[in-house]
């Protein structure tokens, strides 16, 4: 199962959520925040695999909360659910830990698709979000000097290698969740959005 955290501050936003992840087999609805600091608290006590954030809430917002959530060095995905698509908000929801960022517009499956794709180490975006985050990346500096851990290197390279998560876990003794963090954090440094174009990143640059 797929525990899942919903943060968001209206009320009927959290409940229609709520019952859409209710109504499938694979997803269960562990919790949920009215502002971010709650939605902090939350993960603190509840571990979920997958929180679903809005960006603007009172006493914290998703950004901030995204970031909170992120320097616990957990595995948690925060998956952006808004409805705001400028580049700012995208960029720096990206840059605070969010794996993905989609629209309050998206269908039901689009939303449930994206709760399972982060849950398996994808990040899943809005393709106005994704336009977004591509022109942004592309206007930013040369890549050659992006600095990767030793440890997310290894894992960039064995998914240039086309090694699954599973088998990253087994080679290198972590866990899949680990490997799933690694690689979230791999796609913002490079600047990708899933691992294919990791994998051809790594290739046209010499990994490993």
């Amino acid at each position: 199962m797929i525990r899942v955290l919903v943060a968001d501050d209206h009320a009927m936003v959290r409940a229609g959520l709520e019952q859409l992840l209710a109504s499938t087999d694979d997803i269960e609805v562990v919790g949920s925040a009215s502002n971010g600091r709650e939605a902090v608290e939350q993960v603190i006590l509840l571990h979920p695999d997958v929180v679903l954030m809005d960006l603007q809430m009172p006493v914290m917002d998703g950004v901030e909360a995204t970031a909170a959530i992120s320097a616990q060095k957990g595995e948690v995905a925060v998956v952006i659910v808004t409805s705001f698509s400028d580049r700012e908000r995208i960029v720096g929801a990206i840059d605070a830990g969010a794996v993905g960022y989609l629209l309050k517009d998206a269908t039901p499956d689009e939303i449930l698709a994206g709760v399972r794709a982060a849950a398996r180490g994808e990040s899943p975006l809005h393709p106005r979000a994704a336009r977004e985050l591509l022109s942004a990346r592309a206007e930013s500096p040369s890549r050659a000097g992006i600095d990767l851990t030793v440890r997310e290197t290894e894992v960039l390279v064995l998914v240039r290698d086309g090694l699954s998560n599973k088998q990253i876990a087994r080679r290198l003794g972590i866990t899949e969740r680990t490997v799933k963090a690694h690689l979230t954090s791999c796609f913002q440094r490079i600047g990708v959005l899933d691992r294919t174009q990791a994998a051809l990143w790594a290739e046209r640059n010499n990994i490993g």
